[in-house]
C-alpha cells in the first residue's frame, strides 16, 4: 500500500464547473445531520468542490428524515432535497483499519484542501489530525461537535458526549431565555437553529484558515463546538452575569428594555410585531397612534424595562395592542411604515411562496433531485453576490453515484480495483 504517496493532486474543479468565489477549493465531508453538511453545503453553493462521504447502502440518515418525498421505487427526504445540491456523494466504509479504505481516504485527504467532519469519534476510526497533516499540510481539518473537542480543552468527559440541536440550545443557554416567563416552560427554537449557527460558525472558520493556508502554506484544526455556537449568539447575556450579577430571564415576545417592541394580534387572527428602538423612532410610532408625545415621552414610557413596566408604559403596550387588534394585519403594518415605524406580518410558508418581493430577489429555484428525478422548487441563496454569484449546477445527489467517478477520475484506481471494492462492500 501507499497509493496516496504516488497520486498527483489534481486542481479544483476538476469534477464540477467551475463558477462562484470558491472555485478552486475541494472539501472532503465526513459527517451527518445537520452541522457540518450544511456548512459543506453553503461552501458547495458558492463554487467548491464537495465530496460527500457516505456509509455503503446507508448513507447520510438525513436521506430518511422525515417528511420524506416518495416516487415509485425512490424515496428521499425533502431536506435532504434542500440541501444536499452540489455535493458529489462518494460511499465509503470510513475505517482506516480496513487497509483499502485508509488508501482511499488518505489519498482523498493528498486532494483536498478542507476536511470537515461531525462523527466526534475519529480516532475510534485510526483518523488522527498528526497522519492528515503529512498527508497534506496544508488541510484545514473542520472539527464539529456538541460540545468541542479535548485538544482545544474542556473537561474530557463532557468532549465525549453525544448532542443534537436541542441540546445544544438547552446547555448553550439558549433554550433558557427562549420563550415566556415561568410556569410556562423554556421553549427550543424549530428547524435545528443550533445546527444551523453552528454551520455558519464552522463556514466561516473554514473560510479563515483558507485564507491563511494561501498566504502561508500551513493548515490548521478547526473546533466548532454546538454549544459555545449557542453561547456566542446570546448578545449580553454573559456581560449582564458577570458585570450586573443579573441572570437573563424569558420574556415572551416582548422586548423588555425598551417599548414598542412586542407582537400583536389583528382583527383578521394574524400577528404584527412593532419594534421601535431610540428616541426618534419611539416618536413616529407615538405619532402615528395620534398620541400626545408629551404624555408618552420616551423616557417615561419606552426607554428602559422601568419605563415600560411604569403605569404608564403598561398603559402604552395596551393601548398598541387594542390599535393592532381593531386592524387586519396588512392594514395596519402599511400604516405604520407609511410613519416609518419599523413592524412585520408573521407569515408562513405559503404566504413567503406567495411575496412579491421575494419573488423578485430570485429567492426560489428549481433543479432536479437527482434521486427522485423529479424537478424540485427550493428556496434559493443567501448572501447574493454581485460578480460572483452562488448557483445550483445540479440537484441533491443519488447514494454514492459519484463513486466510481471520484475513484477513477481524481484517485486513478481502474475499474477491476473499483468492481473490488464493492464486492467487499468497502464502498
Amino acid at each position: 500500500m501507499g497509493k496516496w504517496k504516488e497520486i498527483e493532486r489534481m486542481p479544483a474543479p476538476y469534477l464540477i464547473p467551475s463558477f462562484g468565489p470558491l472555485a478552486g477549493m475541494r472539501v472532503l465531508l465526513g459527517g451527518s445531520i445537520v452541522a457540518a453538511p450544511f456548512a459543506a453545503s453553503m461552501l458547495a453553493e458558492y463554487g467548491a468542490e464537495v465530496i460527500h462521504i457516505e456509509r455503503p447502502k446507508i448513507g447520510d440518515p438525513y436521506r430518511q428524515q422525515a417528511p420524506i418525498v416518495k416516487r415509485g421505487e425512490k424515496q428521499v427526504s425533502a431536506g435532504w432535497m434542500q440541501e444536499a445540491r452540489n455535493k458529489l456523494s462518494l460511499t465509503l466504509e470510513l475505517n482506516l483499519k480496513i487497509p483499502e479504505s485508509k488508501e482511499i481516504f488518505l489519498s482523498l485527504i493528498k486532494n483536498c484542501d478542507v476536511w470537515m467532519e461531525n462523527m466526534v469519534w475519529t480516532e475510534k476510526l485510526g483518523i488522527k489530525e498528526e497522519v492528515l497533516f503529512e498527508v497534506n499540510p496544508k488541510l484545514i481539518i473542520a472539527h464539529v461537535s456538541g460540545f468541542g473537542r479535548p485538544h482545544f480543552g474542556g473537561v474530557p468527559e463532557e468532549c465525549n458526549r453525544p448532542s443534537y440541536d436541542p441540546i445544544g440550545q438547552a446547555e448553550g443557554g439558549y433554550m433558557f431565555i427562549n420563550g415566556f416567563p415561568e410556569p410556562m416552560p423554556p421553549s427550543h427554537a424549530a428547524v435545528f437553529i443550533n445546527d444551523y449557527i453552528t454551520a455558519m460558525f464552522c463556514f466561516s472558520g473554514v473560510l479563515m484558515a483558507y485564507m491563511h493556508a494561501q498566504k502561508t502554506g500551513r493548515g490548521q484544526a478547526i473546533d466548532i463546538a454546538q454549544v459555545e455556537a449557542m453561547s456566542k449568539c446570546l448578545n449580553d447575556t454573559f456581560v449582564q452575569y458577570f458585570v450586573l450579577d443579573k441572570v437573563r430571564e424569558r420574556n415572551g415576545n416582548k422586548v423588555p428594555i425598551f417599548q414598542p417592541g412586542n407582537l400583536y394580534k389583528t382583527r383578521d387572527n394574524k400577528y404584527l410585531y412593532i419594534g421601535a428602538y431610540g428616541p426618534i423612532v419611539y416618536g413616529r410610532f407615538i405619532k402615528a397612534l395620534g398620541l400626545d408625545p408629551q404624555k408618552y415621552t420616551h423616557e417615561a414610557a419606552g426607554a428602559s424595562p422601568e419605563a415600560i413596566n411604569s403605569e404608564l408604559g403598561l398603559e402604552l403596550d395596551r393601548i398598541a395592542k387594542e390599535w393592532v387588534a381593531a386592524r387586519e394585519a396588512e392594514e395596519g403594518k402599511q400604516y405604520l411604515l407609511s410613519f416609518k415605524v419599523p413592524c412585520g406580518i408573521v407569515k408562513d410558508a405559503a404566504d413567503l411562496a406567495a411575496s412579491r418581493h421575494y419573488q423578485k430577489r430570485g429567492n426560489f429555484i428549481e433543479y432536479e433531485d437527482l434521486t427522485t428525478k423529479e424537478r424540485v422548487k427550493a428556496f434559493g441563496f443567501c448572501p447574493k453576490m454581485s460578480e460572483t454569484p452562488p448557483q445550483v449546477w445540479r440537484g441533491a445527489p443519488d447514494l454514492g453515484q459519484d463513486t466510481d467517478l471520484i475513484l477513477n477520475r481524481l484517485l486513478g484506481y481502474s475499474d477491476v480495483e473499483i468492481a473490488i471494492f464493492r464486492e467487499k462492500g468497502i464502498i
